[in-house]
């Protein structure tokens, strides 16, 4: 019975780290360095090279009320809009876990320097994640191939070992 009792409290246990954390996986690239404390910032997550490149992924709960096409529609207008942003390009993307999305590839000018900023765009978990990559354009280039690695490695979905257990909106918290 003791045993029995240790084993329900170890499972238990392991559960509990389970439903810890953040509801995505990212890596952090080569020349990145995860900055503590972003949620003050809104962001969930985010990582910077020495020469201001970051990457950083914002996670905005109970968005189930429109579609990927609605959210992309609504950032390209506030961005472009609002905010002054030209659209240079849109895609179809996909997170590593094969979750469907869009990137939003944009540019803008900063007293007289240009300034490279993409928005990738998922619907996973009854949530939207934005996970956005910026930089003053020269910097930009010469981490792209870092920031194109970090933003392929994001997983927005559950894949651990208890995920048909706890089909839930905590089982993707690593």
């Amino acid at each position: 019975m003791k045993t029995l009792v240790l084993r329900i409290l170890g499972l238990l246990s392991i559960l509990a780290l389970v439903g810890c954390g953040r509801p995505f996986k990212v890596e952090t690239a080569p020349g990145f360095v995860p900055l503590e404390n972003q949620s003050g910032y809104s962001y969930d997550y985010r990582a910077t090279t020495p020469e201001g490149v970051v990457v950083a992924i914002r996670v905005i709960d109970d968005e189930e009320r429109g579609d990927l096409a609605f959210w992309t529609q609504a950032l390209t207008l506030q961005l472009r809009d609002v905010s002054g942003y030209a659209l240079l390009e849109t895609t179809d993307t996909r997170s590593r876990d094969g979750t469907k999305g869009k990137l939003l590839k944009l540019g803008h000018d900063e007293d007289g320097k240009p300034f490279t900023y993409w928005v990738g765009v998922y619907l996973a978990q009854g949530r939207l994640f934005i996970v956005e990559a910026g930089g003053q354009k020269d910097a930009f280039e010469r981490a792209k191939p870092n920031v194109e690695w970090m933003l392929a490695s994001v997983k927005v979905k559950c894949d651990t070992f208890v995920s048909p257990v706890l089909a839930s909106r905590t089982c993707n918290k690593w």
